[in-house]
């Protein structure tokens, strides 16, 4: 599956530099970093969804939101990258989306855990036209009716 060949970080936390010496230290999970960077895209104009697994989709199922769902970090010798997976609005422009969620991500990132993140790999696997958007609120819109 695309999520156990991206997923190359290890199950440790990333430790921060110790710019305070003898404070202790300071580390970071990466699902944190993933969180951040999916609450990032979240925000960025012409973005419709992330790419969920079947886990994100039976957590949002459930009620709970996931928001690090199409976010993959990875993590080699040559420092973090960070693999998004997502859908966009038709008639958005892809490379400037793409292009802001790149420059987002990495602001954020840096701002919020002084990591930084050498690359933002954006795969765009779909696009979303308003006739589906339309559908998917309509459906939304049922299930919370059947639901009261």
């Amino acid at each position: 599956m695309i999520e156990e060949e991206l997923k190359n970080v290890e199950e440790v936390n990333i430790p921060l530099e110790d710019k305070h010496v003898g404070q202790g230290a300071i580390e970071i999970a990466p699902e944190v970093l993933e969180i951040i960077s999916g609450i990032t895209v979240n925000e960025i104009d012409g973005v419709y969804a992330m790419q969920g697994s079947f886990k994100s989709g039976v957590n949002e199922l459930l009620g709970r939101s996931s928001h690090n769902k199409g976010i993959y970090l990875n993590s080699t010798d040559n420092g973090l990258s960070i693999d998004v997976y997502c859908y966009l609005k038709y008639g958005a422009s892809v490379p400037k989306v793409a292009l802001e969620m790149q420059t987002k991500i990495k602001e954020q990132i840096l701002f919020m855990s002084d990591l930084e993140i050498n690359h933002v790999n954006v795969h765009v696997v779909g696009l979303v036209t308003p006739r589906e958007v339309e559908k998917h609120r309509a459906s939304l819109a049922k299930g919370m009716e059947d639901q009261a």
